[in-house]
């Protein structure tokens, strides 16, 4: 291995930050009976009975469509936005079939919450704040100020964003930007902040940008080390391969998917870290409630109390979110995020007349906003209650999730649905927030591998074919857990047996089939769509969509991904030394791998080191985002080498290439 390996290992930076660069679509093998063109399969009587239970629910309470619609100043059609390239970053038509009844392929809950997202266009929140909805996975919110706007999370990309304003200057007119708020630090509430606003803008206008705490290190740094590997999970998630339609992607739950565009960010001018913190942009008098560590690492809320109006950033929204997400991320706090809502409470429930977030449509009247996070943090108080009652009397996680379900008074509300996260593995993410992923059964200590326990398994359970036939018998009586179950150890024991890869996808469909939460849906169907057609073939991560969202990334963190993609068997016995002499930034890290460990530091230029590259931190950035090839970088007349240009090959040679398109649903 040379020093591509450098580009291959940096290719993955941040990679699950942009859950969305992978275009939806999907193979269109032969088809097999009752199978669609992607080789998805029909419902199930079963499916079709198991959806049944779900009208037991008020699904044809009018109300949230009502709210959801309310307020409509404006709604273009059709919503198709491209990028500079002519290329497709959002299109509303792939949702067309939403339109219809729900399908018997599809959950009707999810189907209704998935209705509710489709809906877009530019809102009336009150006089003088608008949303526009619906052109991107999250809401992009103004507010009149005196002399002009205040815009709050400008969506995920450039493009979005860009359209998005564009609607709200056709019918509000035009007035300058005077500042913008970021209320926290997932990409899809700041990305698209230089489709409103350059950064020349930003800095020869005087606009104000405001967010929190630590916002710049969490927005930048979130998913560096397991960047690649979150990735891969985000496309599972998100139904990244998935088509759109009543046998695949048909919601988040959260909103539709993540936008496919380029990402940045700004520098805040200001940040928040205390509760309350009053600050007044363009006349227009905000109080802050600083909530870290909840459902992000740096997050606010805020109220105008002119306006009486609450934003519940995505801290309160129209679904229980996620204590665990499945993409893979630390696990939240859900004491403190039930805290931090009942704060809400004390602070502005007394006087708020409209509660607003940055997902879904907002709550007007001040019972009604009450009621809502009300039961909203008493969905995350119980959860962690019941979760540490039982596990204090001994139960295991998936004991847990099996027995838990919310109480009469909070199952029924819509909003406390898991249609992103679920109770089921909300639950898993407490019990491992306090005891971790060991549940103290011995036999659970030192598990054997996937693919040994799967050969095991069928070895024992008497070979290929009566594990298929228990399957099969398994599924045929909707038994499907336990059809995966079997299915799961036979593809890991023999991956090229299509009988069961066929069968485990046919089980991974009907469970899709009946999820109520988009993202378990979206798993299932991806995990039966790569059965049937493979992992995705090997590609970039798209890292060029976020060049300038590099540039702000420190350099420590992409130092200590670089650390992760050391292989340690073969370094057991080396001993190297390199100094990255940045000469635009006048700094020096100098790397040294001893005891098989990659160390990185601060520090003058080590004149005892093998080799020194001087460089600059844009060129490095370059060879990360894909800009140039490893050829092209270390030809590069910004670079010089001096010392053993062999040591550093040698080094560079150490750092192992991900895999960024891994297998999941098999060794």
């Amino acid at each position: 291995m040379t020093s591509v390996g450098l580009l291959r290992s940096g290719a993955g930076l941040c990679a699950a930050l942009f859950l969305a660069c992978v275009h939806p679509g999907a193979d269109t093998p032969a088809m097999a009976p009752e199978a669609d063109a992607s080789g998805a399969t029909a419902a199930s009587a079963a499916t079709r009975a198991a959806n049944a239970t779900y009208q037991e629910l008020p699904l044809a309470d009018g109300a949230d469509r009502r709210d959801a619609e309310r307020g409509l100043v404006a709604r273009e059609e059709p919503l198709v936005i491209e990028n500079a390239q002519g290329e497709v970053v959002w299109d509303n038509r792939q949702y067309a079939f939403l339109e219809e009844a729900a399908p018997d392929t599809v959950n009707p809950s999810l189907w209704r919450q998935a209705q509710l997202n489709h809906l877009h266009g530019l809102y009336e929140v009150a006089p003088g704040i608008h949303q526009v909805r619906g052109y991107d996975l999250s809401n992009f919110t103004v507010i009149e100020g005196k002399t002009g706007r205040i815009i709050v999370d400008p969506l995920t990309a450039k493009e979005t964003a860009a359209a998005a304003y564009a609607l709200v200057e056709k019918h509000l007119g035009e007035r300058p930007i005077r500042a913008v708020i970021f209320t926290h630090s997932h990409i899809d509430h700041f990305g698209g902040i230089q489709g409103i606003l350059t950064p020349e803008e930003i800095e020869e206008q005087g606009v104000n940008i405001i967010a929190p705490a630590h916002f710049m290190d969490e927005a930048t740094s979130e998913n560096v080390i397991a960047g690649v590997g979150m990735q891969r999970r985000a496309e599972f998630m998100f139904g990244a391969r998935l088509p759109r339609g009543a046998r695949g992607h048909v919601d988040s739950g959260l909103g539709r998917a993540p936008a496919y565009g380029r990402v940045g960010i700004a520098e805040p001018t200001e940040s928040v870290d205390r509760t309350p913190t009053e600050i007044v942009l363009d006349g227009v008098r905000f109080l802050f409630q600083y909530t870290p560590e909840s459902e992000a690492p740096a997050e606010f809320m805020f109220y105008l109390p002119e306006k009486q109006a609450l934003c519940g950033a995505e801290v309160v929204t129209r679904t229980m979110h996620n204590l665990y997400t499945l993409r893979g991320a630390k696990v939240r706090d859900a004491l403190r995020w039930s805290g931090y809502i009942d704060e809400a409470l004390q602070l502005f429930g007394g006087d708020a007349e409209v509660l607003f977030s940055t997902h879904h449509w907002p709550t007007w009247g001040n019972a009604e906003i009450v009621d809502y996070l009300k039961k909203q943090r008493d969905t995350y108080k119980y959860v962690h209650d019941q979760t540490m009652r039982l596990a204090n009397s001994g139960a295991t996680p998936q004991e847990i999730a099996d027995t838990l379900e919310l109480p009469p008074s909070l199952r029924p509300s819509f909003a406390n649905r898991g249609y992103y996260g679920t109770v089921r593995h909300n639950a898993k993410a407490v019990y491992q927030w306090y005891f971790g992923w060991y549940d103290g059964n011995p036999a659970h200590l030192d598990p054997l591998p996937p693919k040994q326990a799967g050969e095991k398994y069928v070895a024992a359970m008497g070979g290929a074919d009566e594990v298929l036939r228990k399957a099969q018998a398994a599924f045929d009586t909707d038994d499907l857990r336990f059809a995966a179950m079997l299915l799961d150890h036979l593809v890991f024991a023999e991956p090229g047996n299509d009988d069961a890869r066929e069968l485990l996808a046919r089980t991974y469909d009907q469970l899709g089939y009946r999820a109520e939460s988009g993202p378990w849906r979206d798993v299932y169907l991806v995990g039966a769509h790569e059965l049937r057609h493979g992992t995705p073939e090997p590609g970039g991560t798209r890292l060029e969509l976020a060049f300038d969202l590099l540039r702000h990334t420190p350099m420590e963190r992409f130092l200590e991904s670089f650390a992760t993609r050391l292989n340690g068997p073969d370094a057991a016995d080396v001993e190297l030394a390199v100094n990255l002499d940045f000469t635009d930034t006048r700094e020096n890290y100098t790397l040294w791998i001893e005891n098989a460990v990659l160390h990185h530091r601060q520090q003058p230029v080590d004149p005892e080191a093998d080799a020194t590259v001087h460089l600059t931190r844009e060129l490095l950035l370059e060879l990360i985002a894909g800009r140039k090839t490893a050829r092209e970088f270390l030809f590069s007349d910004d670079l010089d080498v001096d010392g053993s240009r062999t040591a550093l090959i040698r080094f560079f040679s150490l750092l192992e290439a991900p895999e960024a398109n891994f297998a999941i649903i098999e060794p």
